[in-house]
C-alpha cells in the first residue's frame, strides 16, 4: 500500500512543477521516486521516509543553485545603455502633449520626451534619465554642468 503513497506524491510533485517555472517541487518528485523504488523492492517504511527526505534535501541543496543559474536569462548591456546619464542639447522643443521633441547626444539625434512632463525649449542642456524604445526621457541639466 505504501508504494501507492509515493506514487501519488510523485505525480502531485510533477503536476505542481509542470504548472510553475520556479523549480519548486522537482526535487521532491525525485525523492518520491527513490522511495517508490525502495518500497517496490521491499524496504521498510522508515527507510523509504529517510530516502525521500535525504534525496529531496540533497538534490535541493546541490542541484537547485546550478539549475537556476543555467535557466536564469543573462541581461547583456548594450551601447544604448551607455546613453543614460549623458548630456546633450534640445534641437527641437520638447512637448509631451504634442509628442514632439528632439535632442542631440554626441553625434546622434534622438526623439525626446520630458521626464517631468514639463515642456523644454530648444537649446536647453539636458540629461538623459532613461530610454524607452527609441525615445530618450530627459530633464534639464544643472547649471554649470558640462556636456
Amino acid at each position: 500500500m505504501i508504494p501507492f503513497v509515493w506514487l501519488a506524491i510523485l505525480i502531485v510533485a510533477l503536476v505542481i512543477e509542470a504548472n510553475t517555472i520556479a523549480l519548486v517541487s522537482l526535487w521532491f518528485a525525485f525523492g518520491a521516486l527513490a522511495s517508490l523504488i525502495a518500497g517496490l523492492l521491499g524496504a521498510e517504511i522508515w527507510l523509504q521516509a529517510v530516502l525521500f527526505l535525504g534525496v529531496s534535501a540533497v538534490l535541493l541543496a546541490c542541484l537547485r543553485p546550478l539549475v537556476r543559474k543555467r535557466l536564469t536569462p543573462r541581461i547583456t548591456p548594450t551601447n544604448v545603455d551607455s546613453v543614460v546619464g549623458t548630456q546633450g542639447y534640445v534641437t527641437a522643443d520638447i512637448d509631451n502633449v504634442s509628442a514632439a521633441g528632439q535632442v542631440k547626444l554626441g553625434a546622434m539625434y534622438w526623439t525626446a520626451r520630458s521626464t517631468s512632463g514639463e515642456p523644454i525649449t530648444e537649446g536647453t542642456l539636458v540629461r538623459v534619465d532613461r530610454i524607452e524604445g527609441v525615445k530618450v526621457f530627459v530633464s534639464p541639466a544643472e547649471i554649470g554642468a558640462t556636456v
